[in-house]
C-alpha cells in the first residue's frame, strides 16, 4: 500500500514539475520576443493586428450570410423529406398517376412502354382491392364472432 502511495505521490510531483516548466518557458518566450522585436517587425504586427481589427465585422456578415444559405437549404431539403402523408405513415401504396393519354394516333421512343406501364398499374390495383375486401372480410368475421358470443351466452 505503501509503494502505491509513493507512485502517487511521484506521479504528482512530476506533473506539477512538467507545468511549473511549461509556465517559465511560455513566459521566457513571450517576454523574449517582444524584448527582441525590432522597429519594422512591431510596424508589421501593428499592421497585421489592425487589418485583423478592421476586417472582422465583415468577415462575420460573410460567414453569417453563408451559414443562413447552408441553414435555408438545409431547412427547404428537410421540408421536402418531411411531406409525407397520413396514409403512407399506415403503409398505403400509392397508385401511380394515369399520365398516360390514349387518344395519340402516332407512338414514339417515349411510349415504348406504354402498355407495360398500364399492366402494371392495373395489377396493382387489383391487388389493393383484394387486400381490402380481404381485410373487410376478416373484420366482419370478427364483428360476426363478438355478437355470436353475446347469443350464444
Amino acid at each position: 500500500m505503501s509503494e502505491l502511495i509513493d507512485l502517487v505521490a511521484h506521479l504528482f510531483d512530476s506533473v506539477s514539475q512538467l507545468f511549473d516548466l511549461v509556465k517559465d518557458r511560455f513566459t521566457n518566450n513571450i517576454s523574449q520576443s517582444f524584448t527582441s522585436m525590432t522597429p519594422k517587425q512591431w510596424i508589421r504586427l501593428v499592421m497585421i493586428v489592425g487589418a485583423y481589427m478592421l476586417m472582422r465585422p465583415y468577415l462575420l456578415k460573410m460567414g453569417a450570410k453563408f451559414q443562413q444559405k447552408q441553414m435555408e437549404k438545409q431547412f427547404s431539403e428537410e421540408e421536402k423529406q418531411a411531406e409525407i402523408s397520413p396514409n403512407q405513415l399506415r403503409g398505403q401504396v400509392d397508385l401511380p398517376e394515369d399520365s398516360d393519354e390514349d387518344d395519340q394516333a402516332e407512338t414514339t421512343a417515349s411510349d415504348w412502354g406504354k402498355k407495360a406501364r398500364k399492366r402494371q398499374r392495373n395489377m396493382i390495383k387489383k391487388l389493393l382491392d383484394a387486400e381490402e375486401k380481404r381485410l373487410q372480410d376478416l373484420q366482419e368475421d370478427e364483428e360476426d364472432k363478438d355478437i355470436e358470443q353475446y347469443l350464444v351466452g
